[in-house]
């Protein structure tokens, strides 16, 4: 089995990586890798259980830490370290926080080395048949803009393993049950011996019959074939929050895969994609929105109307308003998911030259254009002042 490889370097990131560093990283990851993006693709599908089992160590702050001082054996349930953070009793070793010093070796190097210590063989059927979580899984949504700002009730649907009905999760052919393994005795190994010039070497493998679980099925369920397990569509609600964007991340746990042996479901991560809108343009929490004006309203000063996401709101555009000018409405863009704080909302209005004049129209704008001095347009003077100063000579 090739060597696990560094959360870290899994996600793209540096040690010491920020939360909200990691929670980039691992969006930018799970949606490359994502079997949706890849059909059939092996490779791409180890990489995207790769990057969910990162990011599950990495986003918890308790694991992480011990990640980040014992590598993968501080977050490996099966490697003696205990779950309380560090190793606890005497010498750093002990799995109860404090016990008698006498560390169990035995699961210990059979996890890193498998037999190769002998002792190993009741550990290693223990730690086969230990609860593990199920994996975790990802799905994609699209709303709406206002969906996003205001929030939403939604429906996925997941294709995933549920417990066979029939069964109740067994394998087990109804009115029957598991036995033990005679090959191993439920040890889930066997032991072979090989005679060298050195002495005899005892190996422990897997039991190839029931493939170290201990157990086998005599007669499997006809309905899930003995995996305990059927594929199913199985429809989900997520509630949306209000405020969130694109590639948001909503975690829903106990929504992915059952778990093995009776542990916990993994967690459904449902990614946010939001439809752009035909008028606002968002920048966090901020609303943008151009509105085109004419030359009367820009020269003389007009109210307009100015629409917002819950409603249009009137808003007095000053005499003399220059094109391009942005003006603020405060607290009329998007409310934060976290805190609560509501954006603004940015007008920038559009000065709009008339087009299509007919001759009489023409001869107006002519004649109010004569009417109004020079001195009115401030920036041509200036520029007409310059260029004076620039070729006086």
């Amino acid at each position: 089995m090739a060597e696990k490889r560094d959360f870290y370097e899994a996600l793209g990131i540096k040690k010491g990586a920020s939360d909200p560093e990691i929670k980039k990283a691992f969006r930018k990851k799970a949606m490359e890798y994502h079997p949706d993006k890849n059909p059939g693709d092996k490779v791409a599908e180890e990489k995207f259980k790769e990057v969910n089992e990162a990011y599950e160590i990495l986003s918890d702050k308790e694991k992480k830490e011990r990640y980040d001082r014992f590598g993968h054996a501080g977050v490996d349930p099966n490697a003696g370290f205990g779950g309380g953070g560090g190793f606890g009793g005497f010498g750093g070793f002990g799995g109860g926080g404090g016990g008698t010093g006498t560390a169990d070796f035995g699961d210990i190097f059979g996890d890193i080395f498998g037999g190769m210590f002998g002792g190993g063989g009741q550990s290693g059927q223990r730690r086969r048949n230990a609860p593990r979580k199920g994996q975790d899984l990802q799905k994609s949504i699209t709303i709406s803009f206002k969906e996003a700002a205001f929030g939403t009730k939604k429906q996925v649907v997941i294709n995933r393993n549920v417990v066979c009905p029939d069964c109740k999760g067994t394998g087990a052919e109804k009115g029957t049950a598991k036995k033990t393994c005679p090959d191993c005795n439920g040890s889930g190994q066997v032991q072979t011996q090989q005679k060298t010039p050195f002495g005899t070497f005892t190996n422990v493998g897997t039991c190839p019959r029931c493939k170290g679980t201990g157990e086998i099925i005599e007669k499997p369920c006809k309905k899930c074939g003995g995996s305990g397990h059927i594929r199913k569509n199985v429809n989900i609600n997520v509630d949306i929050p209000g405020g969130v964007d694109n590639d948001s991340i909503i975690s829903l746990k106990g929504q992915g895969e059952p778990g093995i042996n009776g542990g916990p479901a993994g967690d459904l991560y449902v990614i946010i994609a939001v439809t752009p809108h035909k008028l606002f343009k968002r920048q966090g929490n901020d609303l943008r929105i151009e509105i085109p004006i004419t030359f009367t309203q820009a020269t003389l000063g007009d109210s307009i109307i100015v629409p917002t996401l819950k409603e249009k709101v009137s808003y007095r555009v000053p005499a003399g308003t220059q094109p391009n000018t942005v003006f603020r409405l405060k607290g009329k863009g998007i409310k934060s998911t976290r805190g609560g704080k509501v954006g603004d909302l940015y007008v920038k209005v559009l000065l709009e030259v008339p087009t299509r004049l007919n001759g009489e129209q023409k001869n107006l704008i002519k004649d109010v254009g004569n009417k109004i001095h020079q001195d009115s347009y401030t920036k041509k003077k200036n520029f007409s002042d310059s260029l004076k100063e620039m070729f006086k000579n």
